[in-house]
């Protein structure tokens, strides 16, 4: 091979990392705490209409991580806080789970990560592709240094990634899972090594951002909290040295919804707030603040290098007067075009690692934190886009919708026109309705909050109509309800439709079960 052809292929294979490395992709939060989920084929077409390059996981379900499979889909499999004394406990619990929610989906190279891209030489611009076992075209006549060189870069770009817990050491956890993370993160890291996965796939831990504090409520103060320090260095240093990464959830939502003095304009990326000002250098967001007090931890403690992740980042829609599309859309689209340019922060410049928190609504997760919690989604629960919004990663500069969601009927149940407000059974009816379904988006500065009693009544009525597949048993409020063919929504309300059940794996069978029992359950609170 000549030299100048030697060079053009050097020049094309890193000018094409150059240019992966400027845009890391965008990642998913994919949450199933759902009352209807999508079928995991849909989600994953979802995934890939828009452009994600990643998905973050909770659980390790089979039928999502089958639907994963050939998709060129990064994927980061979580294992629930629940499962954590298991594996700290047992190396062979450790080794199962590796076998069966790891081993079993790559060993043949169906579940992998694909980057795809342009690649410019001297005779135009061709595509080209990176993974596990695949040649990158155009550069199969490097030298010997120049493959180990490209190699090592490979192994980068395509690790999957396990997530041992999730926000474990929350402080509403009392301490609950401090003894048990390290040492199930241990155990995992212990069984990918015994499988000889640890090259490709590496663990880490999602934590929430109350695990590190500003001793001087300036990123360069940033240490981590002390309660807990000896156990996050202990991570830290581990994780390090299996080349993982430190991932960490970052909401500036959380921070205005508890805190009524909050600046709002902080919370974006609008330059619109007054600055923070670290020795000279100036923050204008809270994210960028966060972030790098989270970077100064990590350097005061020796691990200036340690790879970040951003686990979740977002916006909720609805269950909170600060929670709406508009601030939702402002939040993720300012946040968009701040990392877009791959500048990333003042202590860590560079492309940034993300995951938006989340790709769709899920109805059945717990509201303690706060009625928000079921409307995260950029999408809603049927794959809707909530608003525009561009990532930069599709032809149209916005949201493409799910294919292929089956419906229900176009029925609903409401209040029937002859009932009565003052009827005793209506307190008793919508608390049962409410309490089995979702009413989140009922209250003050909500999507449904401007509605009259005989409205709230409805909707409450029809999100439990819906949730139990829309069975006429399940619009027997005694002399209170009716099932209607005319669509009740209102301005920004929107009387749902529910899609059709989705019952995947171990799932099959179990609803009809549950529904006979609230339906029992139903009949014995309203008589």
């Amino acid at each position: 091979m000549g030299m100048f052809k030697l060079h053009k292929a050097i020049m094309g294979c890193v000018m094409f990392l150059s240019m992966f490395c400027l845009v890391n992709g965008i990642g998913a939060n994919w949450g199933t705490q759902a009352s209807h989920q999508l079928p995991p084929a849909i989600v994953v077409n979802l995934l890939k209409d828009n452009g994600f390059s990643k998905v973050k996981l909770f659980d390790a379900d089979y039928d999502t991580l089958t639907a994963l499979r050939n998709s060129r889909i990064e994927v980061m499999v979580g294992i629930p806080n629940e499962m954590l004394h298991t594996l700290a406990t047992s190396p062979k619990a450790a080794d199962k789970w590796v076998s069966d929610n790891v081993t079993t989906h790559v060993k043949d190279n169906n579940l992998d990560l694909l980057v795809v891209s342009t690649m410019w030489d001297l005779d135009g611009p061709r595509s080209v592709y990176v993974s596990n076992y695949e040649v990158i075209k155009g550069c199969e006549n490097l030298d010997s240094h120049g493959k180990k060189q490209l190699e090592r870069k490979k192994e980068i770009l395509t690790r999957l990634y396990v997530a041992v817990g999730n926000e474990p050491f929350l402080e509403t956890y009392n301490g609950t899972f401090l003894n048990v993370t390290y040492p199930a993160l241990k155990n995992i890291q212990e069984a990918l090594n015994r499988a000889h996965l640890n090259s490709q796939v590496k663990v880490t831990v999602p934590l929430n951002a109350d695990v590190y504090e500003s001793l001087n409520d300036l990123p360069s103060g940033g240490d981590f909290r002390a309660n807990i320090h000896q156990l996050m260095l202990d991570i830290v240093k581990y994780l390090s040295y299996y080349g993982g990464a430190f991932t960490v959830n970052i909401y500036p939502f959380i921070s205005l919804y508890l805190d009524s003095n909050f600046p709002v304009e902080y919370a974006f990326f609008d330059g619109n707030a007054t600055p923070v000002n670290d020795g000279g250098t100036l923050y204008y967001n809270m994210f960028d603040a966060n972030y790098d007090t989270l970077v100064s931890a990590l350097q005061k403690n020796g691990f200036s290098n340690l790879p970040v992740i951003v686990g979740e980042v977002g916006w909720p829609t609805d269950g909170d007067i600060n929670a709406n599309n508009k601030y939702a859309q402002r939040f993720n689209q300012g946040f968009m075009s701040h990392i877009s340019g791959g500048k990333g922060t003042p202590k860590r410049p560079g492309p940034l690692d993300v995951y938006l928190f989340s790709l769709v609504d899920e109805d059945a997760k717990s509201i303690q934190p706060g009625n928000f919690e079921r409307h995260w989604g950029i999408f809603t629960f049927d794959g809707l886009p909530k608003y525009q919004l561009n990532l930069g990663t599709t032809n149209s500069g916005a949201l493409v919708k799910a294919r292929n969601v089956q419906y229900q009927e176009n029925k609903w149940c409401i209040m029937k026109s002859s009932a009565k407000l003052d009827d005793p059974q209506i307190a008793p009816s919508m608390s049962y309705a409410c309490g089995l379904a979702d009413c989140t988006s009922l209250g003050y500065g909500t999507s449904c909050g401007n509605m009259d009693a005989r409205a709230n009544i409805s909707y409450a009525f029809n999100s439990y109509f819906q949730r139990q597949n829309q069975l006429d048993e399940a619009c027997k409020f005694p002399n209170l309800s009716t099932i209607t063919k005319s669509d009740p929504s209102f301005g920004t309300c929107r009387f749902e439709i529910m899609i059709q059940p989705y019952y995947g794996g171990a799932e099959q069978g179990k609803k009809p079960v549950v529904l006979v029992a609230a339906l029992i359950l139903f009949v014995l609170t309203v008589l």
